[in-house]
């Protein structure tokens, strides 16, 4: 928690708060929220980060601020971006002592069900999930291959022909060596992955986050 505090956060406001849940009957009730993914259930740590302007609106009311920027969706944003950096410099933490993590994105699936289980307040979303843990001593997971860095870095401004052939064909190779299907290529999976049939509940979060308090303006 200490490094993910030490990461940037913007105009030093802190917009972000993480929850441990380590109850079991919490932890298995947060699993379902979250496709009822094995890692959720058994990891010796969960952590929820979480979007938080609720904590920076009590304390501007405490000196007679309004807040009122906060129903911006330029506050969103940016807490969007603290929480990422904090969760991202524990990571760091974590992996530089041996521990092994595992992001959940699928902590969105059900954005009402984890306000009712967490007992969040008005004004803090839950953004991801992540698990915490000692690998497996058998656990022999290859590194999954990324874009080639022409493919992610531009030179003075974005340059429209993006190499991707390539990448599909490294990404067939390590689908084939872990037993995936090798006829669906990266582009073909990841483009059906934004399709509007795989958003798992996810397709309220417009709605929500307004009834919540984000994004109002």
């Amino acid at each position: 928690i200490g490094a993910a505090q030490s990461a940037a956060t913007s105009s030093n406001l802190q917009l972000w708060t993480v929850i441990s849940v380590q109850d079991r009957e919490r932890r298995g009730a947060i699993a379902r929220l979250c496709a009822d993914q094995h890692q959720v259930r058994e990891a010796p740590w969960f952590f929820a980060f979480l979007a938080d302007h609720f904590r920076l609106r009590q304390a501007a009311a405490e000196v007679e601020e309004s807040a009122a920027g906060l129903d911006y969706v330029e506050f969103f944003v940016m807490a969007l971006v603290d929480a990422a950096l904090a969760a991202e410099r524990m990571v760091c933490a974590a992996e530089s002592m041996g521990l092994a993590i595992c992001y959940i994105g699928a902590l969105r699936n059900d954005p009402e069900g984890v306000r009712r289980l967490l007992e969040l307040p008005e004004g803090t979303f839950g953004i991801f999930g992540l698990c915490l843990g000692w690998p497996a001593e058998d656990a022999g997971a290859e590194i999954k291959p990324r874009l080639s860095p022409d493919a992610v870095w531009h030179r003075e401004i974005y340059r429209r022909e993006v190499p991707i052939a390539e990448y599909d064909e490294r990404m067939r190779a390590f689908y084939e060596r872990e037993r995936m299907r090798r006829d669906v290529t990266w582009s073909m999976r990841s483009g059906r992955r934004v399709d509007e049939h795989h958003l798992t509940g996810r397709e309220v979060l417009k709605e929500w986050l307004s009834a919540q308090g984000f994004c109002r303006r």
